[in-house]
């Protein structure tokens, strides 16, 4: 990502990653099929580590509140005042821009968002005690979350002047909290069938 930053998506080449990453060409393509896939490979590495920490969340906790720390745990509780090459937040987020609504970059994003929803669906499920194979909710609800979480992104790359993720995030997963409260009365009885 940051090479895609500093040089432009299309000038970013297999070999200049590989050598950023201190490995052989041989070696990149060992763990992706191109560019592409490593850059996106971010999201997907972020989603199985919001997993993990699911998972190692507490197990009297409520859902939301354990869902919620595991998502904020990798966005960071603090918010960021500078990109992470010292760039300023605002040469950053400029930067993510342009590589994230790359139309190369496209097909490779949507399917990461589906193995992150997948992931963390996957998360839900154990945490409930429950199979993907049986019970819906843990997919509707990785969904869900998933949903608000891009929302949060969005939000943030369109943002001007720029504003800090970490905030976004927190704000996106209580008004999908909230709206869900208000929207969906709770109905005594309603199962997978209903």
């Amino acid at each position: 990502m940051r090479l895609a930053i500093q040089r432009g998506l299309d000038n970013v080449l297999v070999e200049d990653i590989a050598e950023a990453a201190g490995v052989s060409t041989r070696t990149f393509n060992n763990y992706f099929a191109s560019k592409y896939e490593a850059i996106c490979a971010l999201q997907q590495d972020r989603a199985i580590r919001i997993g993990e920490a699911l998972r190692s969340r507490p197990p009297g906790e409520p859902l939301w509140e354990s869902v919620t720390h595991a998502v904020m745990s990798q966005f960071g509780l603090a918010p960021r005042q500078s990109g992470p090459g010292g760039q300023s937040l605002a040469e950053w987020i400029a930067g993510v821009r342009l590589v994230v609504t790359s139309p190369a970059l496209a097909g490779e994003y949507l399917k990461v968002q589906g193995l992150v929803q997948y992931h963390l669906a996957a998360a839900i499920a154990e945490r409930l005690g429950t199979s993907l194979e049986t019970d819906m909710f843990p997919r509707i609800m990785a969904g869900a979350v998933s949903a608000a979480m891009q929302a949060a992104m969005e939000r943030w790359l369109r943002s001007d002047p720029p504003v800090p993720l970490p905030p976004l995030m927190r704000e996106a997963l209580r008004r999908l909290a909230e709206g869900m409260l208000r929207v969906i009365p709770a109905e005594p009885g309603l199962d997978d069938s209903g």
